[in-house]
């Protein structure tokens, strides 16, 4: 898998040994490599709607993260920047020719810190639903998140991420460890504003009119990459120099955006312009 679109799918997924961790993978499609992340307590499944759409014209990776659908825990903090360490240890594994990297929530921030710790590896970057302050969160979701640890096990045996874990994970009973562990990865504050600046490869920035924070904060982000900032011009000359992009996307939450047509829409939009 050395060059972007020269292998094509096997319709079955594989795991890669990796930093530490015994990753899960899946390959769909053929065409430009996109590795694609999906959110907290979810796996690559909950992209389901939208990748036939992405497999068309892309090669689509997708990943279970950290102690998410079939890949097992070990024995580490749930940490955004130590996942992306994984993925670009992915990255060489497969031996990938800097493939785009999409992300969703969770996997928006693993998106994130792979492509800025490691830009010679990432082609382009999509960043959907992921903010990069903490203060950006209303007081009440914050205080929701902060409810989130193995005491809640019993009151998400209804749910789709519960029920998903228990049928793929290598583990089933270390549902209620992983809630403890992405708990404590949403008590700590942080604020990844100068990383932003510092970001090397174009990126877009996505997320839904009505996400877990406002639009206006992805519009303060959009700013520190010289976007929103002028006009952009006839000839889009005063659009950002580093080829980056906002989309704030009508009637959606973080909720339902990963599995948006609108999603995959501008999300290809913006691949395909940029390789042209």
């Amino acid at each position: 898998m050395s060059e972007q679109g020269t292998t094509e799918t096997t319709g079955t997924g594989a795991y890669a040994e990796v930093n530490g961790i015994n990753l899960y993978y899946e390959t769909h499609g053929t065409g430009r490599l996109m590795i694609l992340l999906h959110g907290g307590l979810g796996s690559g499944e909950m992209f389901g709607p939208i990748l036939p759409g992405l497999a068309e014209s892309h090669q689509v990776i997708t990943v279970d993260l950290q102690g998410h659908g079939r890949t097992a825990d070990i024995d580490r903090p749930i940490d955004i920047r130590l996942m992306a360490d994984d993925i670009a240890a992915l990255i060489d594994h497969l031996g990938l020719d800097r493939p785009d990297v999409v992300g969703y929530s969770l996997g928006g921030g693993v998106a994130f810190h792979t492509a800025v710790k490691y830009p010679e590896k990432v082609g382009r970057l999509v960043i959907t639903s992921a903010h990069v302050r903490r203060a950006a969160i209303p007081a009440e979701m914050l205080a929701q998140q902060g409810q989130v640890s193995s005491a809640a096990v019993e009151f998400m045996k209804d749910t789709p991420m519960y029920q998903l874990y228990q049928r793929v994970a290598p583990r089933p009973e270390d549902f209620g460890r992983l809630l403890d562990k992405i708990g404590a990865s949403m008590a700590e504050d942080f604020d990844y504003s100068e990383e932003v600046r510092g970001l090397q490869v174009p990126t877009l920035l996505v997320a839904g009119d009505a996400d877990m924070a406002p639009p206006s904060h992805f519009v303060e982000v959009f700013k520190l990459l010289d976007g929103g900032l002028r006009d952009g011009g006839w000839m889009g000359e005063g659009r950002p120099k580093g080829g980056h992009a906002l989309a704030i996307l009508p009637g959606l939450t973080h909720y339902n955006i990963f599995a948006s047509p609108l999603l995959a829409a501008v999300l290809l939009a913006f691949l395909d312009e940029q390789q042209a």
